[in-house]
């Protein structure tokens, strides 16, 4: 495109050069920049007008004699834009609004206080005169646009469903997003069908979980602990995001804390404990436990490693009945374990069977163990052991409130 200062003089139809030492552009960036910045007087500094505010004299002159040799001014170079940070990105903090059933009380007292962007928030658990939960959300209206979670204990079928009303009600009130923390998934043992007619309740749950209402900001997030079969985290659908977490980070800070933190031996009571766990606990020397049938009795015998002198921690997903785990002290001690100490990150103990535990009272482990460390996921067992050895409670409340700030 031919400029004013390009046409002949006298031309037909050519415009007259503007006066001055360069043309008049073309451009809105051009007049902008070209505009003449008046003379400083004192100590007042020469500014010059561009796009994003004002530039040093120096700029100025560059920007009003161009820097393409042909007299044109070219447009300053726009500084980019500062994104705003995202929530969930380093350095920002997510407040949440926490609700929780009753038996988790407790346990969402502890992440609040550990978090200052987690506020509690309550329900009101009634009942109608058949049984029937009668539920109510207090200043519903209050939380929309808000992240909000639910700390849920499925702890027996008859409280499964008065929670999944809420858990499916809460993302409908119109908020930012729905966390569902579940530390115990209960059906973890019933994964599989080895007979015609087995059914494999793990799948019924993770369908029930799966069809959660998306909110406002997509689908809901499902935080659980030490999921029993690894399999398990594909009988989730898409409609749901889950989220694996673990509690050996939290035996292993403990571990550190023991006067004998140098002399710890990790045992897996089975093949399926150390595929598990084995990674997460790699640093550690071992000792691998198998279960052996011999007619009607299952005996555990050591597979591999040496507990000799050594202070041996059977480690484990969950403790039902604990029936297997003492049998792994007892062998463990008579190959001359020097301790005997257990953790699990479930213990379900029906019945009341974490009676048969007890504390070795430094007699030896052949007596008894000397720790028996669980997390609150299961908190009705945690009521039950509370300040009874060998049992002592790692609280989840740490890496839940880390896991409502992903």
């Amino acid at each position: 495109m031919a400029t004013a200062a390009s046409a002949s003089p006298g031309a037909p139809g050519a415009k007259t050069a503007a006066r001055g030492p360069s043309p008049r552009p073309t451009s809105a960036f051009a007049r902008l920049s070209t505009r003449r910045a008046p003379a400083p007087t004192g100590s007042r500094l020469r500014a010059s007008l561009h796009l994003g505010g004002a530039i040093s004299s120096s700029s100025s002159a560059a920007a009003a004699a161009g820097s393409n040799g042909s007299g044109l001014a070219v447009p300053p170079a726009i500084a980019p834009l500062a994104l705003p940070k995202m929530a969930g990105a380093r350095g920002t903090h997510k407040n949440v609004l926490l609700f929780y059933c009753e038996e988790m009380r407790d346990l969402a007292q502890q992440v609040v206080a550990r978090n200052d962007d987690i506020e509690l928030r309550s329900i009101s658990w009634r009942t109608f005169a058949d049984g029937f939960p009668n539920l109510f959300i207090s200043n519903a209206h209050s939380i929309r646009g808000r992240h909000v979670a639910f700390l849920a204990s499925f702890s027996s079928p008859s409280v499964i469903f008065e929670q999944l009303s809420i858990i499916y009600a809460l993302p409908k009130l119109f908020i930012s997003s729905f966390t569902l923390i579940l530390p115990f998934f209960p059906t973890g043992t019933s994964e599989r069908m080895e007979d015609e007619g087995d059914i494999a309740t793990a799948f019924t749950l993770a369908r029930i979980l799966s069809n959660i209402p998306i909110s406002r900001g997509g689908p809901s997030s499902l935080v659980i602990f030490d999921i029993h079969a690894l399999q398990e985290r594909f009988y989730f659908g898409d409609s749901v995001l889950p989220c694996f977490e673990s509690g050996i980070p939290l035996l292993k800070s403990r571990l550190q804390e023991l006067p004998d933190s140098h002399n710890i031996t990790i045992a897996f009571p089975d093949d399926g404990a150390w595929k598990r766990f084995y990674k997460q606990l790699q640093h550690f020397p071992m000792v691998v436990c198998n279960k052996v049938r011999e007619g009607e009795q299952r005996i555990v015998r050591i597979k591999e490693g040496d507990p000799r002198g050594r202070h041996v921690v059977i480690v484990d997903d969950l403790v039902q009945s604990g029936g297997t785990l003492i049998e792994c002290q007892k062998v463990l001690a008579a190959h001359g374990a020097a301790k005997v100490s257990a953790y699990a990150t479930h213990g379900i103990f029906p019945n009341n069977s974490w009676e048969k535990f007890q504390p070795d009272n430094g007699e030896g482990p052949e007596h008894g163990l000397s720790h028996f460390w669980l997390t609150d996921s299961c908190p009705l067992t945690v009521k039950a052991v509370k300040d009874r050895r060998p049992f002592e409670i790692l609280s989840l409340a740490g890496p839940i409130a880390s896991a409502l700030q992903i």
